[in-house]
């Protein structure tokens, strides 16, 4: 495995090594004692949850609050995403900015997002399969997020804004700094 650091402290972009033949593939997704030598983290996870969505879906941007905080790393099992963070970190240099990468079946990349990320995706595929770990439980209560389109943040999500489907929950999201304005 390949660890690349994205100059947000703790986000990982991970490159596995790909053993391939006429017979198919094999590659490691996940080794704990190598990740813990990368990155220094060890992470402890709890829940795995796996999405199936169609072109053009846009999920996020997520994240949960308090103790029910979650790092995840995540991965696409078939077709393509752009993956996006957000650092809502406040005392973070790079608070409020964005990351975004190409996660793809081809690719096999991952991204491990630390807590104190919001974190979103759109499909760019006619389909695609999104699987992440999580190191902590779906706590419903402390679920919160960011409007996916927020003028501060300025995310190119690659998908024609008509084109898009995003959950009616999801459209009523606040901005960063409305968010940040009820903490």
């Amino acid at each position: 495995m390949q660890f690349e650091q994205t100059g947000f402290e703790g986000l990982w972009l991970i490159k596995p090594k790909v053993f391939e033949d006429s017979r198919g593939y094999f590659f490691e997704s996940f080794h704990l004692q190598r990740f813990e030598e990368a990155t220094g983290e060890k992470p402890d996870f709890v829940q795995d949850n796996q999405s199936r969505s169609a072109y053009g879906v846009l999920r996020g941007l997520h994240f949960q609050i308090g103790e029910y905080s979650q790092a995840k790393l995540v991965r696409v099992l078939s077709g393509s995403v752009l993956d996006v963070v957000v650092d809502i970190r406040p005392h973070s240099p790079t608070f409020g900015k964005t990351y975004s990468v190409e996660l793809s079946a081809q690719n096999r990349y991952q991204l491990y997002i630390p807590r104190g990320f919001a974190h979103g995706f759109a499909v760019l595929s006619p389909h695609a399969e999104f699987f992440y770990k999580c190191d902590n439980y779906y706590a419903p209560a402390f679920e919160r997020g960011i409007i996916y389109n927020d003028p501060a943040l300025r995310i190119d999500w690659q998908i024609p804004s008509t084109q898009l489907l995003v959950s009616e929950k999801d459209q009523k999201l606040p901005t960063l700094k409305a968010f940040l304005a009820k903490q």
